[in-house]
């Protein structure tokens, strides 16, 4: 038994259950042992999954654009721009989206703090050493509330603490790419003969994890007409951290826009025929797996964001939400804008290839789903 596995267990042996919520953030998040504390390369061609970053340059040029044209009327006013990105991983996204503005929209490039979201002090030196010549304009910080002040900020490749002083007013955009479906979350599963909910949690038998039922848990989803056919043991998810998540950064955004891409589903999508067992997915060396409990450690974990209960918790904060579309969609848009002026000059046909994954919905283009709000 590696020592992540070992964590888990005596922990699952303390409780007698766990939710597979910590289950899953021990597994992925475990600081020194965890997932994405261990495997820097864990996307792309040689890790476990693809994600559009890994593409090419053309996704982070592409968010450039879309960024200048939102904080424009922002530098306009004169009020102080950030773009703040949580789960940068090892901070690629963040280099690409610099490298586009400060080559393209150079006075506004001078105006902008980039700030990462970021609890992870492995994955700070991560992007450190990817953003390096950004050095005097990135900022981390190890979540929301150390970024509205009521804590130390870090700044700099050196990590030189600073303090922030006053009440949040961020003007800017706070974005994530794959983020939320990282998030921990409650598996749910249906009880037909007692018309109930109840939480599948994670328990120790030997040397292996199981799935044991938690029946005292609080959590269910909101009711729907289709509870009463469905069948028994039917499977959902549901993650309290991400709409938390999505209403914090709510809390601090003065003036701007409140952006993520990622897999997910509607309310009237969470239910259908075809996902008996939920949406939950294990990604191992580019396969997805139903084995959850396996490989503790050497998986990512996965699953779908419910993005109707995201888009409610920022309209539960005053944010209006503008755009919910397919990646395919938001992505030809930008271009479509873009390609007026000198912004994508000279298309090569590297580009065209990157574009055409990202946008074809045999690839990235309908997986991704993208939502703004703004405020």
């Amino acid at each position: 038994m590696n020592p992540l596995s070992e964590i888990i267990r005596r922990e699952a042996a303390e409780r007698g259950v766990l939710s597979f919520a910590r289950f899953m953030e021990l597994a992925i998040y475990c600081p020194v042992h965890g997932y994405y504390e261990t495997k820097k390369d864990n996307p792309g061609r040689h890790g476990d999954f693809y994600t559009s970053v890994g593409v090419g340059r053309l996704f982070g040029q592409l968010l450039a654009f879309q960024f200048a044209e939102w904080l424009e009327p922002l530098r306009i006013a004169d009020c102080g721009l950030r773009i703040v990105e949580a789960g940068a991983h090892d901070g690629q996204l963040a280099k690409d989206i610099l490298t586009w503005l400060q080559l393209n929209r150079p006075e506004l490039f001078d105006q902008i703090e980039y700030w990462l979201i970021e609890p992870s002090a492995r994955r700070q030196e991560w992007q450190g050493e990817t953003l390096r010549a950004f050095a005097p304009r990135v900022r981390w910080f190890s979540g929301f509330q150390e970024l509205a002040g009521r804590d130390s900020a870090y700044s700099g490749v050196a990590a030189t603490r600073l303090y922030a002083v006053g009440p949040p007013q961020l003007n800017g955009v706070i974005f994530s790419n794959e983020l939320l479906d990282a998030m921990p979350v409650h598996r749910l599963g249906w009880d037909a003969a007692k018309k109930t909910w109840f939480e599948w949690g994670v328990a120790v038998d030997g040397e292996k994890f199981v799935w044991a039922k938690i029946q005292s848990s609080a959590l269910s989803p909101q009711p729907s007409a289709l509870e009463s056919v469905l069948p028994d043991g039917y499977t959902i998810e549901t993650c309290p951290a991400a709409e938390s998540w999505w209403r914090e950064a709510a809390g601090i955004l003065e003036r701007g826009k409140l952006m993520t891409i990622d897999y997910g589903l509607t309310a009237d999508e969470l239910f259908s025929p075809g996902r008996m067992h939920g949406t939950l997915r294990a990604c191992f060396r580019h396969h997805a797996g139903d084995d959850l409990l396996a490989n503790v450690g050497e998986q990512d974990l996965t699953a779908h964001v419910h993005f109707s209960a995201i888009q409610a918790a920022g309209e539960s904060m005053g944010l209006r939400t503008e755009i919910f579309s397919a990646q395919s969609q938001f992505l030809t848009r930008i271009l479509a804008r873009a390609s007026k002026g000198n912004s994508f000059a000279g298309w090569t046909p590297a580009q065209a290839r990157q574009f055409q994954t990202l946008t074809h919905p045999e690839h990235l283009g309908r997986a991704f789903r993208v939502l703004v709000q703004s405020k």
